[in-house]
């Protein structure tokens, strides 16, 4: 049963987190680009599927703490150290997906969406700005994330 725990684990991990840090670090740059090209179908239709694609695969990854938590307690690591870490940065990734992301996406869409004056488009800039510093941060969450599963402590690769 750890065996399937543990595939289910890995596959949701790659199939749903990948496309959401894909997405998330496109979307900013396709944002400026809708910013500096107002009115640009295409760069619109882009940012709305790339915004898409975190929202949905945002929630379809929960499967991968819950087959991470149930692979956990089949092995009787579910006190260890770098079990917890992990469990702490997933939290504070999907924090700062739901809290600082998929908000700012949604507000540039909105702006890119209408008539943008020159103010709006000044504060659109800032706030993508810091949209490609949360959406790195996200992406350096994860990878800390899988560096801590891949070279955990007590690891049976021998690693």
């Amino acid at each position: 049963m750890t065996k399937f725990l543990l595939t289910v684990h890995v596959l949701a991990a790659v199939i749903t987190i990948g496309p959401v840090t894909v997405a998330a670090s496109m979307f900013p740059a396709t944002a400026r680009r809708g910013l500096s090209e107002p009115g640009n179908a295409a760069t619109l239709a882009e940012a709305r599927t790339l915004h898409r694609i975190c929202r949905v695969y945002a929630v379809i990854a929960v499967a991968v703490p819950v087959f991470g938590l149930a692979t956990a307690d089949s092995l009787h690591v579910l006190s260890s150290p770098w079990l917890l870490t992990s469990i702490a940065l997933t939290a504070a990734a999907a924090a700062v997906l739901g809290i600082l992301v998929l908000p700012r996406q949604s507000t540039t869409l909105t702006v890119l969406d209408g008539a943008v004056d020159p103010q709006v488009a000044a504060t659109a800039r800032r706030t993508v700005g810091r949209l490609s510093m949360h959406t790195g941060l996200f992406n350096l969450l994860w990878a800390t994330v899988t560096v801590l599963m891949i070279v955990r402590p007590g690891s049976t690769t021998g690693a």
